[in-house]
Order: structure tokens, then C-alpha cells, then sequence
């Protein structure tokens, strides 16, 4: 399954621990925080003003899958 920008942060770095380091390498360090539970990906990318559509492609390259 592909990871999808409206899927939640957690919800991702859960099911795939190997997502952890895109994010902290893409500047979402916070994965802790309270926004990671409740915020998607779009969302989170939005607030630390990262180009989602390169986020997702790494993502899906971490876990192997195709977006």
C-alpha cells in the first residue's frame, strides 16, 4: 500500500518505522508532538513548509512501495 498525504503521521511512522528518518531529514522532527497524532501528512507538511509532493515520493521509497 502506498502512503498517501492524507494518511495521519503517526499512523504512518507506526505501520512503517523506517518512514522516521524522511521525516526528520525532511525537517518534521516533532514526531512526538501532539499534531503528529492528529495531523495528516499534508498537513504537517504545510506547517514546516515542505514540498509534499517530494515527501510523499521519499516516503514510498523508504517502505518500498509505489505512489
Amino acid at each position: 500500500m502506498a502512503i498517501t498525504k492524507d494518511m495521519s503521521i503517526i499512523e504512518v511512522v507506526q505501520k512503517y518505522p523506517d518512514t522516521v528518518d524522511v521525516f526528520v531529514n525532511a525537517g518534521m522532527g516533532c514526531l512526538g508532538c501532539a499534531a503528529a497524532h492528529f495531523e495528516n501528512i499534508e498537513q504537517g507538511a504545510l506547517a514546516h513548509g515542505i514540498d509534499i509532493d517530494a515527501l510523499i515520493s521519499n516516503l514510498n521509497d523508504a517502505v518500498g512501495a509505489e505512489a
